[in-house]
């Protein structure tokens, strides 16, 4: 089943760092970007058929699995800063039981030195698309700007040890397309109006 496949829709509800359900459908904002193919993938270990590739395939019925203690871990490296904003994972409680993700941290930073959490959170039997968004408290925080992305799964559903994602992507807002225009913005209406003519 591709990406494009799939069909069904239940809304997934957000409560104190919780999130149930999830999207059968990814539906992403035109003004975000797909940033996942200008980093280099990695995980701490996997099964062998189940590598990092799986992650990145656009193919639901595959998956990476994990082959080793927890936390299991994806590692995102850029080669330069790149602002994201929203992480969404494909999770399916339903396919996978015990090798569900129930905790979930996600931290940035220069390298593998430095690296921070950013965000943390407990899923409750998810199945679908699962967004994640790294925006701030602060409304002027809409994104992270960083070199590296680490997801760590700290535990699954019923005490699983290996863990299965299905897909994962990482998006930022989307480049200003007007060469060298000292403002990024971000929003069509804005762009339409940043230059005289």
């Amino acid at each position: 089943m591709s990406l494009e496949m799939a069909a069904e829709s239940s809304e997934g509800e957000e409560e104190a760092g919780k999130l149930t359900g999830g999207n059968h459908l990814l539906v992403v904002d035109d003004e975000l970007t797909e940033l996942g193919k200008k980093a280099a993938w990695s995980v701490s270990s996997c099964k062998p058929g189940n590598s990092v590739s799986s992650l990145r395939d656009q193919n639901l019925e595959t998956f990476w699995q994990s082959d080793g203690a927890q936390p299991h871990l994806v590692n995102i490296q850029f080669q330069k800063k790149v602002r994201l904003q929203l992480v969404v994972l494909y999770v399916d409680f339903k396919l996978d039981e015990s090798y569900t993700p129930s905790k979930i941290s996600i931290r940035a930073g220069d390298g593998f030195h430095n690296l921070k959490e950013i965000k943390s959170v407990e899923l409750v039997k998810p199945s679908g698309w699962i967004y994640l968004s790294l925006s701030g408290v602060d409304p002027r925080e809409t994104f992270v700007n960083t070199f590296m992305l680490q997801i760590a799964v700290l535990s699954n559903h019923l005490n699983g040890r290996d863990t299965h994602v299905r897909q994962i992507k990482v998006y930022g807002p989307r480049p200003n397309p007007i060469p060298h225009q000292p403002y990024q913005f971000t929003s069509r209406e804005f762009i339409t109006y940043s230059t005289i003519r």
